[in-house]
């Protein structure tokens, strides 16, 4: 369904991506979607995909520039090495800015685990940015800049998640709240990555982590609900 892209950052220097387009792709809006610290694989080109079925384009920008694992440990080290900032304010900036400059009159931003931290990174650095759907994962709060925050924010968050605690959802729930902040935040009886269908019995990759099917399909209506309002 989707084919690699080239697209350039507001820098100038160019990133490659996954762009899933919808039956009719004129005028629809956009959705870039960001990784978990795995790399672009295969479960999240097909995260891309399910956008485009549903009538939006999806890019997920190539963080990594190629590389993918599903070794926890290396997945760790590329993440390390993963300059936040940089991939928030120009790889993620550069493919909105991509995809409005292919007719997406509107763009939002999602993300899952390390990829939900840059969603709101992005949100603080992509004054292009309509929307963003964030899924457990967060930032170190200081680095949450909310006078900047100006897109409507939706959050999923697993209360059994042990890799981005439940407690730090609260304590940055109520930084945005303070800042009067658009965000709208959801909390399920599941761990971390509850949305990612391959982390099941023999193929979970970390013990703290379970897809819970029930958990994941509202997480996805309340998601598609949220960008068909604010994007449409």
């Amino acid at each position: 369904m989707g084919q690699t892209v080239t697209f350039q950052r507001p820098d100038g220097q160019t990133v490659q991506g996954y762009l899933a387009e919808p039956p009719s792709p004129q005028g629809a809006p956009g959705v870039v979607v960001i990784q978990e610290w795995w790399g672009l694989n295969d479960q999240i080109r097909g995260v891309a995909d399910r956008y485009a079925e549903q009538g939006f384009r999806a890019l997920v920008p190539d963080l990594y520039r190629g590389k993918s694992t599903v070794e926890a440990a290396e997945a760790e080290h590329l993440m390390t090495n993963l300059n936040f900032g940089d991939a928030a304010g120009q790889d993620v900036r550069g493919a909105v800015q991509y995809l409005k400059a292919g007719g997406s009159t509107k763009v939002g931003v999602t993300g899952f685990c390390m990829g939900g931290a840059l969603t709101l990174l992005a949100a603080v650095h992509v004054p292009e940015a309509d929307a963003a759907v964030i899924f457990y994962g967060y930032p170190p709060l200081e680095y949450v800049d909310t006078a900047k925050i100006k897109a409507p924010l939706m959050g999923h968050w697993g209360i059994l998640d042990t890799i981005f605690p439940i407690a730090g959802v609260d304590a940055l729930e109520g930084k945005l709240l303070a800042a009067n902040v658009d965000c709208e935040f959801h909390r399920y009886e599941a761990q971390h990555a509850f949305c990612n269908e391959t982390q099941v019995g023999d193929h979970k990759l970390l013990p703290a982590v379970e897809y819970e099917p029930a958990a994941a399909r509202l997480a996805w209506q309340r998601t598609l609900g949220f960008f068909e309002r604010h994007l449409r």
